[in-house]
């Protein structure tokens, strides 16, 4: 069966769109993973525990990330083949469902070493976390901004990645302003009560990503 003129000019607009994504999604990761060793290098030479914790955290996003990029390589190599059905959608919605996995699981740590260091509190270099914690944001902000898109609603794996942009910003400001106040203000619990707060939103996040992808993979689509 021979393909219209607007089919075509469609799905080259739709290869171009994931192209693009694919591109921004590589820029991303690689900027996380980049970001993420100096958190942990400085972590340790700081001998600070809240930027290596910081730093794991965001290892788990590069990864994430990371799998969400070769989701989109992957999807683009085998885009063109009627072998075993493929459809590129289904891929990019495993993807984002997994990422959102992976992402649940972050939340669910970071709830337990919250409570933890509030129980066991660690004494913290403020200055050298606050920097690097300043660092981390602006390249949050940088990644999402890159990342947003107004298709991303309809696609599980970019907005996957979104998300996990938006989270590791989120631990950014709570923990800027969380080392903030135990500098000035001795609110020493703040730091942990943030990651706590943090890791209730970033668990809405993830649900609702997993419904939606999880839907889609089992072929249920609302109308």
């Amino acid at each position: 069966m021979k393909m219209n003129i607007s089919d075509e000019k469609l799905n080259v607009h739709v290869h171009n769109q994931y192209g693009a994504y694919e591109n921004k999604t590589k820029f991303v990761a690689i900027l996380t993973t980049v970001t993420m060793a100096v958190e942990i290098t400085f972590g340790y030479l700081t001998n600070s525990m809240a930027l290596l914790a910081d730093g794991w955290h965001m290892s788990s996003h590069a990864f994430a990330i990371g799998l969400t990029w070769l989701a989109y390589i992957v999807s683009r190599k085998y885009s063109n083949t009627d072998k075993h059905s493929f459809k590129k959608e289904k891929l990019l919605a495993l993807s984002g469902y997994s990422s959102a996995i992976i992402l649940q699981v972050v939340a669910v740590i970071m709830a337990i070493e919250s409570i933890n260091r509030l129980l066991n509190p660690l004494k913290i270099k403020f200055e050298q976390a606050i920097f690097v914690a300043v660092i981390g944001l602006v390249v949050n902000g940088v990644s999402a901004v890159i990342l947003h898109h107004k298709h991303e609603q309809s696609d599980h794996n970019i907005k996957a990645a979104y998300l996990h942009v938006l989270a590791d910003g989120l631990t950014s400001i709570t923990a800027i302003i969380a080392l903030l106040a135990g500098m000035y203000y001795k609110i020493y619990s703040l730091d942990s009560i943030s990651g706590i707060i943090c890791s209730v939103i970033i668990t809405k996040w993830a649900f609702d990503l997993i419904k939606n992808s999880g839907s889609e993979l089992i072929e249920f689509n609302k109308k």
